[in-house]
């Protein structure tokens, strides 16, 4: 390879290079056909039939397209002139059956209806009683559509209404705590305080427990006796013993009084008013 073929090559462009690059304006397709993007208009455009479809009003079923059309000729909706709007409808009716068959059967149920009632309205209208009004054939379509509309409005009120994720969102706020909590200080006037406390609750609940002292006049009996044995008379106010209290007191007048009865003691007094004695009972050997 000589050296002038070389520089040729490192300076001209290949050509095919050229040929193959699409205009690109602004890296942006200006349109796109069966998916492909286009980057510049061609000059020889050619649109296949089934390759774009424009739809400039959606409806939602046959009264919306009824009341639709209804609108915007600026018909009065109680006085409908059903030629106009049913051919109307059935233009309409044409273009939806070559699309999709399906969603065009309740559309031509409602065409349909506009048809049998247009023919109502050409036939002589019914005999009515006398002071009424015959029938309008279009009276049911008319109510419905009034009541059609009206749900419509109220929907299209409660669409304009903030929604949440569509108009606002919920604030949220992420708040660090740190793991271990932190009490607040207790001072010695707060510890004092609550000390006085439980001891004024503890004042108020007492407890007083009363037991049963078991006393046996038979045990007394025996004390009795023993305390007279080996002495000639005891006086009767030295057999108690005050300081054990009442109940002992009280058995031991049992005792004594048992014992009497029993002509184990005998109980003697010089005379009246004198000091009382006992002394066990005599008994001869």
């Amino acid at each position: 390879m000589n050296p002038a073929g070389a520089d040729a090559l490192l300076t001209e462009p290949a050509p095919t290079a050229i040929s193959d690059m699409p205009q690109v304006v602004d890296h942006i397709a200006v349109a796109r056909l069966y998916g492909e993007p286009l980057f510049a208009m061609p000059q020889d455009l050619y649109i296949p039939p089934d390759a774009l479809e424009v739809f400039l009003e959606a409806f939602e079923g046959p009264l919306d397209l009824l009341l639709y059309l209804i609108r915007k000729q600026n018909f009065n909706i109680l006085d409908i002139p059903m030629a106009g709007v049913t051919r109307q409808y059935l233009v309409y009716v044409d273009e939806i059956r070559t699309r999709n068959l399906e969603l065009a059967a309740e559309y031509l149920l409602m065409a349909a209806m506009l048809i049998e009632i247009k023919s109502r309205m050409l036939l002589p209208p019914k005999r009515a009683a006398e002071g009424e009004e015959p029938e309008d054939p279009r009276a049911a379509l008319v109510r419905r559509l009034l009541e059609y509309e009206q749900m419509k409005l109220a929907a299209a009120r409660l669409n304009n209404l903030p929604q949440f994720g569509r108009d606002f969102l919920k604030a949220q706020v992420l708040v660090e705590q740190s793991l271990q909590p932190r009490f607040p200080d207790v001072n010695v006037a707060d510890l004092q305080e609550a000390w006085r406390d439980i001891l004024k609750r503890a004042k108020l609940v007492q407890h007083h427990k009363i037991t049963r002292e078991e006393l046996s006049v038979r045990e007394h009996m025996s004390i009795v006796l023993r305390h007279l044995q080996g002495r000639k008379f005891v006086e009767f106010e030295k057999l108690f013993d005050p300081r054990r209290g009442v109940p002992v007191l009280v058995v031991t007048f049992i005792a004594l009084l048992e014992l009497a009865k029993e002509t184990l003691i005998e109980i003697t007094q010089a005379e009246a008013f004198a000091p009382i004695y006992v002394r066990l009972a005599y008994s001869p050997t």
